[in-house]
């Protein structure tokens, strides 16, 4: 019988065996060998490390998990919440980590759009990936975390639109888990010059308990003139553990727009960078959290202002329920040379249970004279007259708490272009709410 890293688990036998069973270019597996070393070299993050000193990972054991050797499609379900009701551009899905399916109309590909699973993409159009890949955003030296990912990736999607080119349909991708398995997905989108696309990619999960393990990377490269607009579900079931590192550079007098929704995992640690790289380049980023159970979601971002004249818009809100926590660490940096920044972030926080915390911490680390920066936190609970006032009006004390939460999320929800993604993050999100006291 062939070996495989579904037997082996994330071991030097199965890093072999992984290499061997893949057809990609020498610098892909070189790649792989240098992250891999580095993995080894590194030690698991300490308690006391400032990143990780408010998220206990001392229950994760890597061992316990392996990649699998094909999709478990019958374990998955692969409906999304995004993509059902829309008219698309191209749609990927994976299962496991494994490619299943991928379709690109066929009017983008004859403008030069490249979209597909990443190990396709990646065959047919390596000498054009190299240069974006692993090597511009996401660090895969930074941590034992992003070495892994580094060394063992499989499945995710690619999306690279030509110089000039407006594609005004969404793509969407779909990464799919079955239970108690592994997913390694890399997602890498690439805009030139005036280019303009919207991505819709999204995490599921067998089922709302399900287990498992996600170790991803997204890096996202928008060129100068570019608008791209990336919409990021994470719906794992409430057992994966999931660690991500996400990175966006915007270059001069280009604008992204990146909506995040957190919603499962049993514990999330994140980083999420976006680079002005470029003068004139702007960034908005919306973050939805909303947990539940034990939850344990980190979400680390920093909007790093390296070019003069830009601008940045963080707004994260989060909702906890039962013994939930949440976890965001927010950093404004600005370069020496980064004069006439614009930057903002804020973090509110509504507690919808007596034992959950929300833990928010703004900051700034500002290197030039001629900024505006601010930030800001809150963190309180539903006003009891609210709910009294609805129910006075023939509300449950249920509904009455799902409008108040749908209410305090619209200001993410009014930033959403797309009426039918806008409407199914409220409609996941309310139907996640559960009465309290």
């Amino acid at each position: 019988m062939t070996t495989t890293a579904r037997e082996l688990g994330f071991t030097q036998e199965a890093f072999e065996s992984l290499l061997e069973s893949r057809h990609e270019p020498a610098w892909m597996k070189d790649l792989r060998r240098i992250a891999w070393k580095t993995f080894n070299e590194l030690n698991w993050p300490a308690r006391n490390d400032e990143e990780w000193i408010r998220t206990d990972m001392r229950l994760f054991k890597l061992d316990r998990f392996v990649l699998a050797a094909e999709p478990k499609i019958g374990a998955a379900c692969s409906r999304g919440l995004l993509g059902a009701h829309i008219d698309l551009a191209g749609q990927t899905l994976a299962v496991d980590g494994h490619r299943v399916s991928a379709r690109l109309d066929k009017k983008w590909a004859d403008k030069g759009v490249i979209f597909g699973n990443a190990e396709g993409v990646l065959a047919e159009h390596g000498d054009l990936i190299q240069p974006y890949f692993l090597s511009q955003a996401v660090n895969p030296y930074y941590d034992r975390f992003s070495a892994l990912h580094a060394a063992f990736w499989t499945g995710g999607s690619i999306l690279y639109v030509p110089r000039g080119v407006t594609v005004d349909q969404p793509f969407h991708a779909l990464s799919a888990l079955s239970d108690g398995a592994s997913d390694l997905g890399h997602t890498l989108v690439i805009l030139e010059d005036g280019a303009e696309a919207t991505m819709l990619s999204e995490t599921e999960s067998a089922s709302d308990e399900a287990g498992g393990f996600h170790c991803g990377a997204i890096e996202l490269i928008v060129r100068p003139g570019a608008n791209l607009r990336y919409v990021n579900p994470q719906n794992w079931g409430h057992g994966v553990w999931h660690f991500a590192h996400q990175k966006a550079l915007v270059d001069r007098d280009a604008s992204l727009q990146w909506t995040v929704a957190a919603m499962g995992a049993k514990l999330a640690k994140v980083n999420q960078h976006v680079g002005l790289v470029g003068a004139g380049a702007y960034s908005q980023v919306n973050g939805v959290m909303f947990t539940q159970g034990k939850q344990h979601l980190s979400y680390h971002t920093l909007q790093h202002h390296e070019a003069e004249s830009c601008r940045s818009d963080f707004l994260y809100k989060a909702a906890l329920q039962d013994k939930s926590r949440t976890v965001w660490r927010g950093m404004i940096k600005v370069d020496p040379e980064a004069q006439k920044t614009n930057g903002y972030q804020r973090n509110d926080n509504l507690i919808l249970s007596s034992s959950a915390r929300a833990d928010s911490i703004p900051g700034l680390e500002i290197e030039a004279d001629d900024v505006r920066c601010t930030h800001g936190s809150t963190s309180g609970r539903v006003d009891e007259e609210l709910i009294f006032y609805a129910r006075c009006r023939g509300y449950t004390r249920k509904e009455a708490i799902q409008m108040i939460v749908t209410g305090f999320f619209q200001q993410v929800f009014d930033r959403i272009t797309i009426d039918s993604v806008r409407e199914a993050l409220g409609h996941a999100i309310a139907a996640r709410v559960r009465e309290y006291e």
